[in-house]
């Protein structure tokens, strides 16, 4: 078996752990700092919307010698805005200019011919309104806001409302982070990014379920004993399936990072950014979450309940039984028998009075 095989299974058995719940204001205080740099992000410098979102054209052109660089250049010129230029398989080039009309246009697709030195008729120019950009924007807030619901219902019915909401503020942290990196890293947001968000989602609430089922199966009848509170077997959750949800995570983040750092960085391939860069932002902080925001908030939450704070004060009670008894014992070592029983550490030593006048005649039958 190997070395982190071996100790997943140590994990799962209770015999290692981390105390993932009782650092819980620790992750939070990081998580608040994450989410509020992203927050500055989406409001200082906003998202780079796409074509799609906005209105514009997209100009298609035949192979030229012309460098993405210099096109950039020529449509900046002749449009007044920005320009987004992606090299084509084909060697010609894929420009892309928001918010202009159709009048506006053709006038760009004519400018573009000379500084090309190609016909205007080769360039191909699609146009994109921006009514058709407010209804798929619109559609994708709707889409979200319905998977948000669908999930706090079948949460509430699988398990409980407190897991519901855990797992709720979980998918809001996830996507806050994964947007704000968009704004700060300036990539253009398209209906691929929107899909990548979906799809993040998914991945994010399949590790937080899996610890939750740990947790449900493990606090059936937890009221009934006095060994472990609820804070603890949220931890001991955590711990269990810790190596499943990092192995699920590495494996799901390997093929997000070939298409960002090979396929959009070193290929140039940029039309995979969007997609890729919330697949992978996406994915490190859905697990992030399910072991360090999800869990100890539904610990949090759980805790508050009158049956918990019981529970707790029992364990508590009992476990200052227990330390104080181990204090004040002093194992007897000196004028053992030559035949008694090794002492144990930790066991404790038996009256020496239920040995007492064996041998000895009682004078009486028994």
């Amino acid at each position: 078996m190997s070395k982190l095989g071996n100790l997943g299974a140590r994990l799962h058995r209770g015999e290692v752990g981390y105390d993932f719940v009782a650092n819980r204001k620790i992750w939070y205080g990081i998580s608040i700092l994450i989410t509020i740099t992203a927050i500055l992000g989406l409001t200082v410098r906003g998202l780079n919307m796409g074509i799609e979102f906005q209105g514009g054209a997209i100009f298609t052109t035949p192979k030229t010698s012309v460098s993405v660089t210099q096109a950039e250049t020529y449509a900046q010129d002749a449009s007044g805005h920005p320009a987004v230029v992606q090299k084509l398989g084909t060697g010609g080039l894929r420009i892309q200019v928001a918010g202009v009309d159709t009048d506006k246009a053709d006038q760009i697709k004519d400018t573009l011919a000379k500084d090309l030195n190609v016909g205007s008729e080769q360039i191909n120019a699609d146009l994109v309104g921006p009514s058709w950009g407010e209804q798929i924007a619109s559609k994708a807030w709707q889409g979200l806001a319905i998977f948000m619901v669908l999930v706090v219902i079948y949460l509430a019915i699988a398990f409980e409302w407190r897991m519901a909401l855990a797992a709720l503020v979980a998918l809001i942290h996830d996507i806050t982070i994964t947007t704000g990196i968009y704004a700060l890293v300036g990539f253009e947001v398209t209906p691929g990014t929107v899909i990548g968000l979906l799809t993040i989602l998914g991945y994010s609430l399949y590790d937080t379920v899996v610890v939750f089922d740990s947790l449900k199966e493990q606090t059936k009848d937890l009221t009934k004993q006095t060994r472990w509170t609820y804070s603890d077997v949220a931890n001991r959750s955590i711990n269990s399936t810790l190596v499943r949800s990092i192995n699920t995570t590495v494996v799901a983040l390997l093929p997000v990072a070939g298409l960002l750092f090979i396929g959009g960085g070193f290929l140039g391939a940029g039309t995979l950014n969007d997609i890729s860069l919330s697949l992978f932002v996406g994915l490190a902080a859905g697990a992030y979450s399910s072991i360090f925001i999800a869990t100890p908030l539904v610990a949090d939450l759980k805790e508050r309940e009158p049956q918990m704070k019981a529970l707790r004060k029992r364990v508590m009670a009992k476990r200052a039984q227990a330390a104080a008894e181990d204090e004040t014992y002093e194992p007897q070592i000196a004028d053992e028998p030559q035949d008694a029983t090794p002492a144990v550490v930790g066991q404790r030593h038996q009256p020496a009075s239920r040995g007492r006048g064996r041998g000895r005649p009682s004078g009486k039958r028994r």
